[in-house]
């Protein structure tokens, strides 16, 4: 890899963007990458814009500020296209990956594309039947992997699987549902035309 990358995650409170770029930074460090994770919200609430950042390379990363011109897009939530301009700094060889049920053509005139590599996933339906709630961080991220293999599948699932045992070492179906979603949207993720 050697060359810096950076992701920006667009989502709205409470559908884990700050968590899903958390995820990605941990599973990036376990693989001996330097690797920066950060958010960007004022006092906002559940279900207002909020994005996140992170920054991956082979090489120390020595820049500390906002990330203007990502590589990559993540949008968790479609329905922010139009309100937000999340191709905004987005090269024109950038990827996008949106979680949405639309056709990928649908996308692709919303959001004005030309030459930017788009990859669509219903990541709220795999929630959904994974998890049991409306939160697609974990499939996005599971998206991610797939389409830049900026991380192995391995390191991704071990090591969020090591983070969420912490976290809900009490609740298993909680654990196994987030890895069936890093799992399905893996396998389910598409390049959109």
């Amino acid at each position: 890899m050697g060359k810096l990358k950076e992701i920006r995650w667009h989502g709205r409170g409470g559908q884990g963007a700050k968590t899903a770029a958390l995820l990605f930074a941990d599973a990036a460090l376990s693989e001996g990458k330097y690797i920066q994770a950060f958010p960007e919200y004022g006092p906002e609430r559940t279900g207002a814009p909020v994005q996140s950042f992170n920054r991956v390379s082979d090489e120390p990363i020595t820049i500390h500020c906002h990330a203007k011109n990502p590589n990559v897009v993540v949008v968790l939530d479609p329905t922010l296209i139009g309100s937000v301009d999340v191709t905004a700094g987005l090269a024109p060889d950038g990827v996008i990956i949106v979680n949405t049920n639309q056709p990928a053509s649908t996308i692709r005139e919303k959001l004005k594309l030309n030459g930017r590599k788009l990859y669509t996933l219903d990541a709220s339906a795999i929630a959904k039947e994974t998890i049991g709630r409306d939160i697609p961080n974990t499939p996005m991220l599971g998206a991610l992997v797939k389409v830049t293999g900026l991380l192995s599948y391995e390191t991704i699932t071990e090591d969020t699987r090591r983070k969420l045992e912490v976290k809900f070492r009490n609740k298993p179906e909680v654990i196994e549902g987030n890895l069936k979603a890093i799992e399905r949207a893996y396998n389910e993720v598409k390049e959109g035309q």
